[in-house]
């Protein structure tokens, strides 16, 4: 394929598979929120217990991102990628299998490690498939996926009406990613950055020169203290949102339109942070991103009806998601090519321990009494945190990214 297609349609049908795998990407990580009002009354969980259940995916992608990203500058972006939706597709669809408490802990990490092996692949070949002042919105197009996934997630657990149906969304979520595999063997072309550089003999750098090079070791830092920060509030009311709503006296319809909100401002932020990444101050963007999510996340603690409540999570989707979408974009910029499997592996790992925490604190502060109104404002600190950080990352972008891209060419 690579032989055949002009770059432009490289590009599309690249954009348009990662797009497809970021669905199903997306429908997994948010099918065990849905399930799981009906999956604590199944197997007579507690708030600790499903804090678990939440985070052992989530757990799961740190390692699988870290050796999914290396494997890719070392045998290929695609490969990588294409083992890892079997492994997830596979583990997704056990997961409706899963007979006790333990083996469902044990099934979701392994779905867990499948994903986070895909994820790196995804924002790799999406960046590497446009050209570098596009790199932005390339990524965030193809992570809009992720939230579209989830919105399909609430929609299928909408239809859905008995309680013992839970397994439905696992089905669903096992088996489509499956029969995606053939059309990528088929269609989907490696990565043209990747396969100059193979051909013109650069070498796999060490890892921790990839991180920790003096030209790039507070970028990474600073990448990775953003996406842990962001990630543990994105994860949180990924997984406990339905919960959250309960608790302050939502019925499960309610609790999902609630949930649908979210997910539709996460598809529409994450184009429009992609874009404005790519055409305005990468500082101004970041100031903007994380003030929006400041008052999301205020507003979605005190709002007094459904109507409003709907409108934060629409919010918080718009900038949450969406800011993460831009802080993938971000990490794509600031790595080259023949290092970008890796460093973007990396930091969505360190996110990843930041995606297992978020749940976990959340199910501790409800487990000791704590009302939702305040479980939700204690994120409000570590969102400031991730801003911090993030700006010290874009105060001289254009030095770095003229880096990355002028160390890709050689």
């Amino acid at each position: 394929m690579e032989k055949v297609l002009h770059p432009s349609g490289k590009a599309k049908i690249t954009l348009l598979l990662c797009f497809a795998i970021a669905i199903f990407e997306g429908f997994d990580l948010q099918s065990m929120g849905v399930a799981a009002p009906r999956m604590r009354a199944e197997f007579m969980l507690d708030n600790a217990q499903m804090a678990m259940a939440f985070s052992a995916a989530i757990l799961g992608t740190l390692p699988g991102a870290i050796i999914g990203g290396r494997l890719a500058d070392i045998v290929g972006r695609k490969k990588v990628l294409i083992f890892s939706i079997l492994l997830f597709g596979v583990m997704s669809l056990m997961t409706a299998y899963a007979g006790n408490y333990d083996l469902l802990l044990f099934i979701r990490f392994l779905t867990g490690l499948g994903m986070g092996g895909a994820l790196p692949m995804m924002i790799t070949l999406a960046s590497e498939a446009v050209s570098s002042d596009r790199k932005g919105t390339a990524v965030s197009v193809m992570y809009s996926g992720i939230p579209f996934g989830g919105l399909l997630t609430s929609v299928v657990a909408m239809m859905l009406a008995g309680d013992a149906e839970w397994r439905h969304i696992f089905y669903v979520g096992g088996i489509a990613p499956i029969l995606l595999i053939p059309l990528l063997l088929k269609f989907l072309p490696e990565s043209s950055d990747y396969l100059q550089g193979k051909t013109q003999g650069q070498q796999t750098t060490p890892f921790m020169e990839v991180l920790f090079a003096k030209d790039r070791r507070m970028s990474t830092i600073q990448i990775w203290i953003s996406f842990f920060c962001t990630l543990v509030v994105l994860y949180f009311l990924l997984n406990w949102l339905p919960l959250l709503m309960g608790a302050q006296g939502l019925s499960k319809l309610e609790a999902n339109y609630i949930q649908m909100g979210y997910n539709v401002g996460g598809m529409f932020g994450s184009f429009l942070m992609g874009m404005m990444l790519d055409k305005m101050r990468m500082s101004f963007v970041i100031k903007f991103i994380y003030l929006g999510i400041l008052v999301s996340l205020c507003c979605l603690s005190f709002s007094p009806t459904v109507a409003l409540l709907a409108l934060s999570a629409v919010g918080c989707g718009l900038f949450i998601v969406g800011g993460q979408s831009a802080l993938y974009g971000l990490a794509a910029m600031y790595y080259p090519t023949e290092m970008r499997g890796t460093g973007v592996g990396a930091a969505v790992a360190i996110g990843r321990i930041g995606s297992f925490a978020g749940p976990l604190l959340a199910g501790f502060l409800l487990s000791i009494g704590k009302s939702a109104t305040i479980v939700i404002g204690s994120s409000i600190p570590v969102i400031l945190i991730a801003a911090i950080s993030a700006l010290m990352l874009v105060r001289k972008p254009k030095q770095a990214v003229q880096l990355a891209h002028s160390q890709s060419k050689t």
